[in-house]
């Protein structure tokens, strides 16, 4: 092997960016559908799965091609809404709803006493959009998410629904799911109007965790009824279906859309090989068999292609390869610098 030449340390330069793609399966900007499995739609079992929350696919799960996008669910932090899991003394109130307040309590405030707060409204219940952590690379985009919420057919009015991450220049509240931002009636993180109180006396419409990947939003806000007609159900020990309400809301609408972003990491190898470097070849068909040069043009006139560029660590191991997309000619009256890009 040729002896190796070291890079010094302004050879080699680190930058970070961001690459954004669409969240949904096949790179499809706006999920305009939302099936699901019916073998989840039963309800019927305080226990089941669908009592928990409902998957929502691309496609008919019939489809061998259906995947995951995202989860609905709803969540009370007394139990209602949903059937408890039993009826012996002590044990109301424990049912699916209350799990999964408890479940996104757990992750965004790390404790069992905290409640979700809309700008300073506390309501007992949430709803929950959880996308499917295989649909986004490193968090989900803040100022994409394009959310719309539609009433029953025959005019009724749609909410549209984004974070506040324009409006707010990126200023955020730090959880331990990562970052908050407040939803809002609005488009591509602007919020409209100037109060985050979009309907009198409740609060934001929620919370958006890029970092997390979910969406928390406020039932009581989205109550009101001359506006979309979404109401939740808190009666205790019933089977509400709340979070197959909100499926159908979001499903009428046929839009919605956040995008992904992944943080790359990059290293930038500058290369350089001076005129008096490289212009001898390794490749023994050069030379017959007691080390004569087989081409007698490369003793007066050397020239070689480099083809390939290999990057070895401190123990003489080769680690990476780059290949030119062209070779490129090199003798003593040339100097070659190539750029080697490593992602990560």
């Amino acid at each position: 092997m040729a002896n190796l030449i070291r890079y010094n340390d302004t050879d080699v330069v680190n930058d970070t960016s961001r690459a954004t793609t669409s969240t949904w399966t096949n790179n499809t900007n706006n999920l305009q559908v939302a099936h699901t499995s019916s073998t989840q739609a039963v309800f019927t079992t305080a226990t089941s799965s669908g009592a928990h929350f409902i998957e929502i696919f691309n496609e008919p799960t019939s489809s061998t091609t259906a995947a995951v996008q995202y989860a609905i669910a709803y969540g009370h932090r007394k139990g209602s809404g949903s059937l408890d899991f039993t009826n012996d003394t002590g044990a109301l109130g424990k049912s699916a709803s209350s799990n999964i307040y408890s479940q996104y309590r757990q992750l965004v405030f790390g404790d069992e006493t905290s409640n979700f707060t809309f700008n300073g409204f506390v309501p007992d219940d949430i709803y929950v959009i959880n996308i499917n952590r295989s649909r986004y690379k490193h968090n989900l985009k803040p100022g994409t998410l394009d959310l719309r919420l539609s009433g029953s057919a025959g005019g009724a009015r749609t909410i549209h629904l984004t974070d506040d991450s324009t409006t707010t220049t990126g200023s955020s509240t730090i959880t331990n799911a990562g970052r908050q931002f407040n939803i809002v009636s609005g488009s591509l993180g602007t919020m409209s109007g100037s109060t985050l109180d979009q309907v009198s006396n409740t609060g934001s419409y929620g919370l958006f965790y890029p970092d997390s990947g979910f969406i928390i939003l406020n039932p009581q806000a989205l109550t009101d009824t001359s506006a979309i007609g979404l109401t939740s159900s808190v009666v205790a020990h019933t089977n509400a279906k709340n979070h197959e309400t909100l499926k159908d809301h979001i499903s009428r609408s046929g839009h919605f859309i956040v995008d992904s972003e992944e943080k790359v990491s990059s290293q930038y190898y500058f290369t350089r090989a001076t005129n008096s470097e490289f212009n001898y070849t390794t490749n023994p068909s050069f030379i017959d068999n007691v080390g004569n040069l087989n081409f007698t043009s490369m003793i007066d006139n050397p020239t070689t292609f480099i083809t390939t560029v290999g990057l070895y660590n401190d123990s003489g191991d080769l680690v990476a390869v780059a290949k030119l997309s062209q070779p490129v000619a090199k003798d003593f009256t040339k100097e070659a610098l190539i750029r080697v890009k490593l992602d990560y």
